[in-house]
């Protein structure tokens, strides 16, 4: 017999996050900007849940939160054909480890 324990199986999942952000004082927004998109990966037992914690850790960073779109997770993505870089699936694994977000890509909107 083994005294190891099996090992936990977390049910936290990595979703891809696409948020649309506007303009805030204190934002962190280009000054002529007019307000930006931010691709995040979140952790979460599901993705309503994901959406939730990262609408709420980018409102306390100041950020105005206008709309998220979700485009699932990893293993969803790569079914459908998507490719990842060694640096995105990094910061991937960090958010599950972490059970954070991580604001991978921010892009500000000029009019």
């Amino acid at each position: 017999m083994s005294d190891q324990k099996p090992e936990k199986t977390s049910r936290q999942q990595v979703y891809t996050l696409l948020v649309e952000i506007g303009r805030k004082p204190g934002d962190g927004l280009p000054p002529k900007a007019t307000g930006g998109a931010l691709v995040c990966y979140a952790s979460g037992v599901d993705e309503a849940e994901a959406v939730r914690e990262t609408v709420a850790i980018l409102k306390q960073a100041d950020l105005a939160v206008l709309e998220v779109e979700g485009h699932g997770t990893i293993d969803e993505q790569r079914e459908a054909g998507a490719e990842f870089d060694a640096e995105e699936e990094a910061l991937m694994k960090r958010a599950l480890d972490e059970n954070s977000v991580i604001v991978a890509q921010m892009t500000p909107f000029f009019d």
